[in-house]
C-alpha cells in the first residue's frame, strides 16, 4: 500500500511531528471524505510499500530524513513551486528556499525523489499567460539537474475556488480568467519546450484533453518512480482517485480544511480561517490529524452464539 501524505493538506510543512509520531505508533485514523466514517490506516513497515509526500515546504522534514529512510521504504516528494504573488499565495516559502530543498532531496535521497509541480496554472491580471511563460522558464532554469519531471494542470474553478478568488481579487485589485482551450494548448506546448530544454518531461494532472506528443499523462502517485528509487519492481494496481486520474492505488492520511498556506485558488480549503483554527487546535499526539469520534472496540458475540 502506498501512503499519500497528503493531497488534502501539507503534512510536511505543518504536521510533520504528527506524521513521525504515527509512524512510531504504526497506524493513524482518517475521515473518509465521502462516507464521513473514521478509518484506521496501518502504517507498519510490512504494510507500507512507499510514501508520496505533497508539499510546498519540506523544511520541517529535512533534518529528519534519516528517520524516513530508516523506515526502509522509498518515498517521492511532489513539491509545488509556483512563485505567484502574495495576493494569490499568502504564506508560502520563498521559491529560492523551495529550490534549495528540492536540490537537497535530489542529492541526499535519490535523483528521482523530487517532482516539481507548477500546479495549478491560475490566470489573472497579475499572472497572465506571458507571466507564466517567463515565470516557468526562470523556475525551470533554477531546477535544472534536480528534477526530471514537472507536473502542471490548469486551475479548475469550483464554487469555493470562485468565491475565494473573487474575495482575493476584491482585496488586492485583480480579476481572474479561464482562457479557452486553444490558448491553454498553446501555452502548454511552450512550457513543454522549456521543460525539455532544462532536462524535464512535462506531464499534466487529470486533464487528458490536453495530452499530446509533448504533454504526457501525469502519474502523481507513481509506483514506477518508487520502484526506481527502491531498486525493486513494486506491483501496485492503477486506481485513480477521480475521473481522469492515472495514479496507482494509495491511501491518503490527510484532512481537508487544515492547510494554512492561504492559497486563494486552493481546492482543499473552504476558508483560510477554518484551516488556521484547525491547525491551532491540532494535537500532534492524537491518532488523527483533526479530532474524530473515538475508535469503537469490536462488538464480540455473546457467549453461546
Amino acid at each position: 500500500m502506498i501512503i499519500s501524505a497528503s493531497y488534502r493538506t501539507d503534512i510536511p510543512a505543518f504536521y510533520s511531528d504528527w506524521f513521525f509520531a504515527r509512524l512510531e505508533a504504526g497506524y493513524c485514523r482518517v475521515k473518509n471524505p465521502y462516507s464521513g466514517r473514521a478509518q484506521r490506516i496501518d502504517l507498519r513497515p510490512e504494510r507500507v510499500t512507499g510514501f508520496v509526500f505533497w508539499t510546498r515546504n519540506f523544511g520541517p522534514c529535512l533534518n529528519r530524513l534519516a528517520e524516513i529512510q530508516s523506515f526502509g521504504r522509498p518515498f517521492v516528494v511532489q513539491f509545488t513551486v509556483t512563485n505567484y504573488p502574495k495576493s494569490l499565495e499568502a504564506a508560502v516559502i520563498d521559491p529560492r528556499k523551495a529550490v534549495e530543498q528540492i536540490r537537497r532531496l535530489s542529492a541526499e535521497v535519490h535523483p528521482k525523489c523530487p517532482v516539481w509541480r507548477y500546479d495549478p496554472i491560475v490566470c489573472t491580471d497579475v499572472t497572465s499567460l506571458e507571466f507564466h511563460r517567463r515565470n516557468f522558464a526562470e523556475l525551470a532554469s533554477s531546477l535544472q539537474g534536480a528534477v526530471d519531471e514537472v507536473t502542471v494542470s490548469f486551475a479548475t474553478i469550483y464554487k469555493k475556488s470562485e468565491r475565494n478568488l473573487d474575495a482575493a481579487g476584491e482585496r488586492h485589485g485583480f480579476e481572474w480568467s479561464d482562457p479557452d482551450h486553444s490558448r491553454k494548448t498553446e501555452l502548454l506546448e511552450e512550457l513543454a519546450g522549456t521543460a525539455r530544454a532544462h532536462g524535464m518531461s512535462l506531464t499534466i494532472c487529470t486533464q487528458p484533453q490536453f495530452l499530446s506528443s509533448s504533454v504526457e499523462e501525469a502519474r502523481c502517485v507513481d509506483a514506477r518512480r518508487l520502484s526506481a528509487i527502491a531498486g525493486l519492481n513494486l506491483d501496485i494496481p492503477l486506481k485513480g482517485n477521480r475521473p481522469g486520474c492515472a495514479c496507482h492505488e494509495s491511501r491518503d492520511i490527510g484532512a481537508y480544511d487544515t492547510c494554512p498556506h492561504g492559497c486563494a485558488y486552493c481546492y482543499a480549503v473552504r476558508r483560510r480561517d477554518i484551516a488556521l483554527a484547525r491547525y491551532k487546535a491540532h494535537d500532534p499526539n492524537a491518532d488523527a490529524l483533526i479530532p474524530l469520534e473515538p475508535e469503537q472496540p469490536p462488538i464480540l458475540p455473546l457467549f453461546g452464539e
